[in-house]
């Protein structure tokens, strides 16, 4: 079920498309196409161009107008009598069937969205029997209603004595056949799947009901903020870390010890905007170590351009699960990547988050969220000690609410789980 998977052996090259609309403007889609460059890259695509065209909405017919459809097709046929083959077009938002039947049938080419682009870095991601299992889903999800097309190429037979406004009633031809067994096949393999994660989830509460009287604390964020750098700080272990969106698929759980205060620290699948719905709906068990966490850790990467917007889809992602009510703190991390224009002493435009210093910054996150937020980089453990401590001050404290009758300090617990 993994058409749209490309391969990590090799590097195929990608043109980018977006639409500028009254609700998103220029600037707001030129940051979704450089999230998707990198989605592309993590894919193991390269990107050789952008389009984006001004419209209202995207067209019902072909996402984009048919003079842009035009312009890129000339595109790429000009690559190719250069002898520098297009391998692909991803488009910024999710495609439905008519639209990408018939972008396909102008372009002649393969055509991809950021739905089943973010599929496929999951597929290559997973690792774990769960995490294929709730991929697959996701994939078929995604597949269903687009099963049409995949069968646009077999004719349809007409014919015979049938009844029925505009055509005949049970005499259809092959491909609405093969559809309709398609259809089927996946209806009940997703059927197959949904048992299977049902099974895995009643293992996984088993497995967070055996954990004893121990405080469980979430890393949480946007994807590629550094939740797995920390998670291997804190709890020195050696959890998978890379500079590419979704390096961590599977919740990872350990058990952590700062001073004598031991607790449970999980590192969970970070956050993206746009998120397929696919997706959603099929990880929402990997993220019932959030709902179940005593305190959520909201790691942020302060040097990302548009690190507002994410804490935003964050929080509102964190809504959507019922998880706005628990004990929270911002960690802002990579100040050691942060960087600002300094203005000029007799410019008097108004300031912008490109030209705030990280102290400014600081200051005024430090008074929005009443102090309750640190500034540290994990990859230069800058200000580690300061998290530790902070960390180490709101579990025991919770731990107290909590388990007033337990003395935390003899327990012997050793629980690790991946």
């Amino acid at each position: 079920m993994k058409e749209f998977v490309i391969s990590e052996a090799q590097t195929e090259t990608a043109i980018l498309v977006a639409i500028i609309t009254p609700q998103q403007n220029e600037r707001k889609t030129n940051e979704y196409l450089d999230e998707l460059e990198f989605l592309a890259e993590t894919a193991g695509a390269k990107t050789v161009k952008r389009f984006t065209q001004r419209l209202d909405g995207a067209s019902s017919v072909t996402y984009i107008g048919k003079g842009k459809l035009q312009e890129i097709k000339e595109y790429i046929q000009r690559e190719a009598e250069e002898e520098r083959e297009v391998g692909m077009v991803i488009f910024d938002d999710e495609l439905s069937a008519k639209q990408m039947r018939n972008i396909e049938k102008e372009l002649q080419i393969k055509i991809l969205d950021r739905t089943s682009l973010i599929l496929d870095i999951f597929a290559m991601r997973a690792q774990t029997a769960h995490a294929k299992t709730q991929v697959e889903l996701a994939q078929n999800r995604y597949m269903l209603p687009r099963l049409q097309r995949l069968w646009t190429h077999l004719e349809r037979q007409g014919g015979g004595s049938g009844s029925g406004k505009g055509g005949s009633v049970g005499l259809r031809g092959p491909g609405e056949t093969q559809l309709e067994m398609d259809r089927r096949i996946i209806l009940n393999r997703m059927a197959l799947l949904k048992q299977q994660l049902a099974e895995i989830d009643k293992q996984k509460t088993t497995q967070r009901k055996n954990r004893g009287r121990l405080i469980r604390v979430a890393l949480v964020g946007y994807t590629n903020v550094g939740k797995s750098t920390i998670m291997n700080l804190l709890a020195k272990s050696e959890v998978f870390a890379e500079n590419k969106l979704f390096a961590t698929l599977d919740t990872t759980v350990r058990k952590v010890i700062i001073e004598n205060l031991p607790f449970l620290l999980s590192d969970t699948v970070g956050f993206i905007r746009k998120l397929p719905t696919e997706l959603v709906e099929s990880f929402k068990s990997t993220l019932d170590e959030v709902r179940e966490a005593d305190l959520l850790l909201h790691v942020v990467d302060i040097s990302h351009p548009d690190f507002e917007e994410q804490i935003q889809v964050v929080e509102r992602t964190l809504g959507d699960l019922g998880c706005n009510d628990k004990p929270s703190m911002i960690i802002f991390n990579k100040i050691d990547a942060y960087t600002y224009v300094e203005k000029e002493e007799d410019d008097l435009t108004p300031r912008t988050k490109e030209n705030i210093t990280l102290p400014e910054l600081m200051n005024t996150w430090m008074a929005k969220m009443n102090g309750d937020c640190l500034f540290i980089s994990a990859r230069e453990k800058t200000n580690l000690e300061e998290l530790k401590t902070t960390i180490y001050n709101k579990v025991r404290e919770l731990h107290v609410q909590k388990y007033p009758y337990n003395d935390f300090l003899y327990q012997t617990y050793d629980t690790e789980e991946q």
